[in-house]
């Protein structure tokens, strides 16, 4: 079993390898800082326990949170989060009620992403940001994932120490350049940027893993790297 604070240990090692890598988590939270200030209003789309903006919530006017999963609402770590249960594709929001709608983790669980994509670019203003952190579905190891999708409620469990009431079906229709741009484009959302960020943790169970998904990461096309963080913004 591979835990979090094992892959945080990799991961400084990695960092040392490659100076200038940074964690795919460290660059969507400083793109998603970058754009705060005492007015901006912020959605944390699939908010769960906490995220970003439990970091972040003092630096933003205004933060609500929007999670279909009760539980994790309640348990929010963010006393300042105004709480809604509800969908992507459907916000129980006001139009242009948001400067910024941020997400991460959750693309890859849309059942029909071009709904949530119309809904963000719907409650944003006119040049508000919708920021994201996701999975590249061409990376191997999400298309083994996708492969091996009928065990993943008990494998991703057990492998990555992670609880299974906080382990969601994923579609994987919201995880690729061109499907992200097609429905971008199609809900009124212009690309500011794409990044394609390398991570070897994720095989990092023993010293030979480690090694190997360094040079796994060595090999694989730039535009097939494991995470995807974008910038979008609503024209």
């Amino acid at each position: 079993m591979l835990s979090l604070d094992q892959q945080e240990v990799y991961r400084r090692r990695y960092a040392g390898m490659r100076p200038g890598w940074r964690p795919s988590s460290h660059v969507y939270q400083d793109l998603v800082a970058a754009h705060l200030t005492s007015a901006t209003r912020v959605l944390d789309l699939g908010c769960g326990r906490g995220g970003v903006m439990e970091r972040l919530y003092p630096q933003a006017g205004f933060v609500a949170g929007l999670d279909s999963d009760m539980r994790s609402l309640r348990e929010h770590r963010a006393p300042a989060l105004a709480r809604s249960s509800g969908l992507a594709g459907a916000l129980p929001y006001a139009d242009s009620a948001f400067d910024l709608v941020c997400c991460s983790w959750v693309l890859e669980h849309l059942p029909r992403p071009e709904r949530a994509f119309a809904e963000v670019a719907r409650v944003l203003i006119p040049g508000g940001r919708f920021i994201f952190l996701t999975p590249n579905a061409h990376h191997p190891l999400v298309m083994l994932n996708q492969a091996l999708r009928w065990t993943r409620g008990r494998l991703v469990g057990r492998l990555y120490d992670r609880p299974e009431e906080d382990t969601f079906p994923a579609f994987y229709r919201a995880n690729t350049p061109a499907q992200i741009e097609h429905l971008a484009q199609t809900a009124g959302l212009e690309r500011a940027s794409l990044r394609f960020i390398a991570d070897p943790t994720y095989l990092a169970f023993n010293e030979p893993l480690f090694h190997f998904a360094c040079w796994l990461e060595r090999v694989t096309p730039r535009r097939m790297r494991v995470h995807l963080v974008g910038e979008y913004v609503a024209v």
